[in-house]
């Protein structure tokens, strides 16, 4: 289906300012670090944590960035959910003996911050305590605790609290919405229940004597890249992953859709305000080599947060090694640009084509160190790819450009004109494009 209006266009840019933390510091990048979820579901406990903080350590991730260690749903006691006093969530004294403080400080004592996770429901995705009409209790108990991140999702939403109309983005078909109520001309999604159930988390965290980074889990409903950054640091942009490539599994999606979204919503991110394509599934399930590169590759360039979701105990060398590649983690965690990449062509289909198997191939962004450019090869087998300078924003048509590869940091010497090479089936080249001299092609 090929649209007939630039969806990720600038009427989406007024709302890249973002909401500032207020150290001046939290969240002004995309955030980093480890999520129990993917990996491990309910099966956590206080000791899953403490040996999380210990590897980011040992395996060099801690000195590349990574720095939360994020509890995800399951932690708090499901049968008796609150105090009946104090109405605080109860933590699983099971899985974390001495509270959740006890872990807090144990992962600051490492030079790490903790992180945990909430729902603007009722119940959590999982069943156990939510938060609405419990926030100030709760962000206050969160700050008591040491909390340093707030995943806040959004399951199990009383009826009341339902919106008028709906936006949900896996029913966004490259244009309108395949179901649902469509909302009138000019509405402000600002003022949808979604947004308002969020607000008022932002606003308790807001109180607290704590900075608390703020993770909007609402899964792209309720146009949430429209306000999500005057709520919180980031915001999920789509549903759950999955670690496979294409297609669904219930409901979580594989990568390409995830990424054909992308292609139409990027530009939403920018300092203090990322859109987020939910947690990494790097060395899970049976994604590909190739696969896992591009599934990093394409997240760092999106400027997402970098959360890990796979066990780092005996972790494979290759993993690792994705997981720990320098030049994409400083593209995404660039101090002058904050703009993600943004997609120039789609090359296998013609520009702005909504699809979810095949969708935009080459995506290029600014650094601090030049001009990047990530193609995506989403066919089964390996083909050549051309970069051509007069496409690429930031370069000019006929010029002579070095080229290194962000992967290994090879210099692949000088082109002139266009780049041209091999990219394997599912893979992702991504390469740092300057003047001969090292120079940047185009700073800002």
């Amino acid at each position: 289906m090929l649209l007939t209006s630039l969806i990720a266009g600038s009427a989406f840019n007024q709302y890249a300012s973002g909401r500032v933390a207020k150290d001046k510091h939290t969240g002004r990048l995309p955030a980093m670090g480890f999520s129990s979820w993917n990996e491990y579901g309910c099966s956590i406990n206080e000791s899953v944590f403490l040996t999380v903080g210990e590897r980011l350590i040992s395996t060099g991730l801690k000195d590349l960035g990574y720095e939360y260690v994020n509890i995800d749903d399951c932690w708090s006691d499901k049968a008796v959910q609150r105090d009946k006093v104090t109405k605080e969530i109860r933590p699983d004294y099971t899985k974390f003996p001495r509270g959740i403080k006890h872990t807090a400080d144990r992962i600051h004592a490492l030079g790490l911050k903790l992180g945990i996770y909430s729902d603007a429901g009722s119940l959590t995705c999982a069943g156990y305590a939510g938060s609405l009409g419990h926030e100030d209790i709760d962000a206050k108990t969160f700050a008591n605790w040491g909390i340093d991140y707030l995943k806040y999702d959004n399951c199990n939403v009383p009826a009341k609290w339902l919106d008028e109309y709906e936006w949900w983005p896996e029913r966004w078909t490259g244009g309108s919405l395949d179901d649902g109520q469509p909302s009138p001309p000019n509405y402000d999604w600002a003022t949808s229940n979604t947004a308002r159930r969020f607000v008022r988390m932002r606003d308790e965290l807001e109180k607290q004597h704590r900075v608390i980074q703020y993770s909007l889990c609402a899964w792209g409903h309720g146009h949430v890249d429209i306000w999500g950054n005057t709520t919180g640091q980031s915001w999920r942009m789509w549903g759950d992953i999955a670690p496979q490539w294409t297609g669904q599994d219930g409901s979580a999606w594989g990568l390409m859709p995830i990424v054909n979204h992308a292609s139409f919503f990027a530009n939403v991110s920018d300092f203090w305000g990322h859109g987020d394509y939910d947690m990494l599934e790097v060395g899970n399930g049976n994604l590909t080599l190739e696969e896992n590169r591009s599934h990093f590759a394409l997240w760092a360039a999106l400027k997402s947060p970098l959360i890990i979701g796979t066990p780092l105990d005996n972790i494979p060398p290759s993993t690792l090694s994705i997981l720990s590649t320098p030049a994409l983690i400083a593209y995404n965690q660039d101090p002058t640009y904050g703009r993600s990449a943004t997609p120039y062509k789609w090359g296998l289909n013609p520009d702005n084509t909504w699809n979810r198997t095949h969708p935009a191939e080459y995506w290029a962004g600014p650094s601090s160190l030049g001009i990047h450019v990530f193609i995506l090869n989403t066919l089964d087998y390996e083909v050549v790819k051309v970069a051509v300078w007069a496409e690429v924003p930031g370069l000019r048509a006929g010029r002579r450009y070095r080229v290194t590869d962000m992967w290994s940091g090879e210099d692949w010497g000088v082109w002139e004109g266009a780049w041209m090479g091999v990219v394997r089936a599912h893979d992702t080249i991504a390469v740092t494009i300057t003047e001969v001299d090292g120079r940047h092609p185009s700073p800002e």
